[in-house]
């Protein structure tokens, strides 16, 4: 059965609405999914709340994946805090979902990857019942009829049906964002699917990067800092080549791509150091990479 949500919204004395929601026919607390926001004349909702026992802690997921579990980690305090509720769809992305951000823009991309696993739940008609998979690609079904929401070279019309502009905060938009937080809160098979994801694309990307910039045996917190810079977007391939040229001195090759992108960005660089920090001082974060398995060792 559908699960329906009753909206409502609220003005704080600073100025902010946040919008609430209410499972229907239940005895559900209503909850904060998102707070309207505007961002270079977009206007959209962000959820940046960190709520207990709904963010990603990498020991409930190293028995099943290992290192990877402490090697994602850095990238998820910067991005969300670790929350699993993590949401903004004020950006070019128009919607962008999970702990490590997922956005929808991208033909093939981390949102696409992960909604697609969604929709293989068994509860995901539940959250999304016209939205369907067929030969791995996302559809809406309306009257028997399937129309394609996404392809290989285009995601505009799955952008679209979870917010259909940046012009204002649509009904559609408001509904998508309540059902994608109260999945994400009240289904572990749910926040699993965030980490496989995670885990699947860093482990892809390690040896994409391998291939650039010649990766075997390097530290595991030269690679993380790579990939964080790669998944954020603050610099492109011949800026980190030139942060690893340093004759094999992975101390000073870790400093030079902490310097990376500091004018705009270094309270994101100051979280990934310091998680990767802390990581280390538990021992956590001492493998190195091994490109013939691609895997940390």
């Amino acid at each position: 059965m559908a699960i329906d949500f009753s909206i409502t919204s609220t003005v704080a004395s600073n100025g902010r609405t946040a919008y609430n929601a209410q499972r229907i026919n239940s005895t559900e607390p209503k909850f904060n999914f998102g707070n309207k926001t505007q961002y270079e004349g977009n206007f959209g909702l962000f959820n940046t709340s960190v709520s207990a026992g709904q963010v990603y802690n990498p020991a409930d997921y190293a028995a099943k994946y290992g290192f990877w579990a402490y090697f994602i980690y850095p990238t998820a305090m910067a991005e969300s805090s670790g929350s699993f509720k993590c949401l903004n769809t004020y950006d070019r992305a128009q919607f962008t979902f999970s702990f490590m951000q997922y956005g929808a823009h991208v033909p093939n991309g981390d949102f696409v990857k992960f909604f697609r696993k969604l929709l293989q739940l068994p509860n995901a008609t539940d959250y999304f019942p016209k939205l369907v998979l067929s030969n791995n690609r996302i559809f809406y079904k309306s009257n028997g009829t399937l129309s394609a929401l996404e392809n290989d070279s285009t995601t505009q019309p799955l952008m679209d049906y979870l917010n259909p502009t940046l012009n204002d905060i649509e009904n559609q938009e408001l509904i998508c964002a309540a059902r994608l937080v109260h999945w994400a809160t009240n289904d572990s098979k749910h926040r699993e699917i965030q980490v496989g994801t995670a885990i699947e694309m860093y482990k892809e990307n390690m040896k994409s990067y391998h291939s650039r910039y010649g990766l075997n045996n390097a530290p595991a917190n030269v690679c993380q800092m790579i990939c964080d810079i790669r998944h954020q977007g603050r610099a492109k391939s011949d800026r980190i080549a030139l942060a690893l040229n340093s004759n094999g001195n992975y101390d000073k090759a870790f400093s030079n791509l902490c310097q990376i992108g500091n004018t705009n960005y270094q309270t994101r660089i100051n979280t990934v150091r310091g998680t990767i920090k802390k990581l280390t001082d538990l021992g956590k974060f001492s493998m190195k990479y091994d490109a013939k398995s691609g895997e940390f060792k």
